[in-house]
């Protein structure tokens, strides 16, 4: 939809930008490298003149006062689809209220539960064409875009120009005003020997010309270097990280072997080191769409041989996977596991893996449980769960019954726990 403009915008400040913003405005912004970091860095300035004001901010890079300020309460409020760092640090204050949503599904939640009125983004200055890019985040960008009465542009000349959904018109903005800051990079992770050996055994269920789709973190780093003895990897994924970026730069990944968008790395949104980056910009072997098609299972699963490969915070003995809660208490969200996971359980030849280190708190814990802990969300239902990886190998669920599920998924688990779930198994009727 366009803006309010006659069809030029207005080349202005980022306080001009914010004259903009009216009490009752829903603010929509997206994430990573094009989020409108100079714009949140000062959106708490104007707060004691607004009510009302929501702003939909998912997985921000930096805990800004917006976020964070609790006498900000009914002046500008936060609503996101997935917790990060900074957000976490905001419920407590009742700062921000979570939507529930799978990835594929984010863009029409967020418009359907608070319809966004303005839409801020970092966008690249404009080609040759008139076109700026929303260079790495397409996951519920542009359905926020079209939904919004006003656009504002934060133009970063550092911004990759990438392909797909990612250009549109200069002239779609409102007001545009240049900033030229450093890109979010997302945090160089090391990879423990634990994750190493669940890596392992990870990589022995991928086969040379698979598709795969990886995220970040320790468990995912260690896969992605683990990853480098295959060939011919095609890549379907959510998140474009560094580890993707290195494959490719390495010639595994190739894309060449994949029945579906062949010869594209195809993602929803990148965020990695400045290395991707570089990679990404101005090259047309990238595909980035909106995540209501990149992770749409339906679509996933026309990639044969498509390899899912996420991490948990618990699971229970039958299947069940949480990722996205502590008990009831919200830790991240659901992002696109369930997505993946589906996509891949329907893919010819598709194999979906949770990844999962064997205990927490330094061993105290069992992420295997006889059940999920009372109030545990359950984002990938037991029903489409196919292989679960431990650093003590490797069980398979899929066309599994619940007694070979139980039997399997204690074999690995830490072997400090592997007799109290047999008992509490016995105790609840699993056997």
């Amino acid at each position: 939809m366009q803006g309010e403009n006659s069809g030029v915008p207005v080349h202005g400040t980022v306080e001009d930008a914010l004259k903009l913003i009216r009490s009752g405005d829903v603010i929509a912004t997206p994430c990573y490298a094009n989020e409108p970091s100079i714009f949140l860095s000062r959106l708490h300035t104007v707060a004691a003149s607004l009510e009302g004001v929501q702003l939909w901010s998912t997985n921000p890079v930096q805990a800004y006062p917006v976020i964070t300020d609790p006498s900000l309460n009914g002046h500008i409020d936060i609503l996101s689809i997935f917790y990060g760092a900074a957000s976490r640090s905001g419920h407590p204050l009742k700062r921000i209220s979570l939507a529930p949503t799978n990835l594929s599904a984010s863009g029409p939640v967020q418009v359907h539960t608070a319809k966004p009125t303005v839409f801020v983004a970092a966008v690249t200055p404009a080609d040759a064409d008139g076109n700026v890019h929303l260079s790495v985040d397409l996951q519920y960008s542009l359905d926020c875009m079209e939904a919004a009465d006003r656009i504002i542009f934060e133009i970063n000349p550092r911004l990759p120009m990438t392909f797909g959904e990612t250009a549109m018109p200069l002239t779609t903005a409102d007001l545009v005003y240049e900033a030229d800051t450093p890109l979010t990079c997302a945090p160089e992770i090391r990879s423990t020997a634990v994750e190493k050996a669940i890596a392992d055994y990870v990589v022995s269920l991928v086969n040379d010309g698979d598709c795969i789709q990886i995220g970040i973190g320790g468990t995912p780093n260690a896969v992605g270097q683990a990853l480098s003895t295959k060939h011919d990897l095609g890549v379907h994924t959510e998140m474009i990280t560094s580890s993707i970026g290195e494959l490719i730069r390495k010639g595994v990944i190739t894309n060449r072997r994949k029945n579906f968008c062949t010869g594209k790395t195809v993602g929803a949104f990148a965020w990695g080191d400045q290395a991707l980056y570089d990679l990404m910009d101005g090259n047309p072997d990238f595909l980035l769409k909106r995540s209501s098609w990149v992770n749409d299972p339906f679509v996933i699963a026309q990639n044969d041989n498509m390899v899912s490969i996420n991490t948990a915070l618990q699971i229970d003995l039958t299947g069940q996977v949480c990722s996205e809660s502590i008990g009831p208490r919200q830790y991240s969200g659901s992002g696109g596991a369930f997505d993946f996971a589906y996509g891949a359980y329907r893919s010819r030849g598709g194999r979906s893996i949770i990844a999962i280190n064997s205990t927490a708190k330094n061993g105290s814990i069992s992420k295997i449980q006889t059940s999920l802990t009372p109030g545990a969300i359950v984002t990938i239902s037991r029903n489409v769960v196919d292989y679960v990886v431990t650093e003590y190998g490797i069980a398979k669920l899929r066309d599994r019954t619940v007694r070979q599920r139980v039997e399997n998924l204690i074999a690995v688990a830490h072997p400090d726990f592997r007799a109290q779930l047999r008992e509490e198994a016995e105790k609840n009727m699993l056997w």
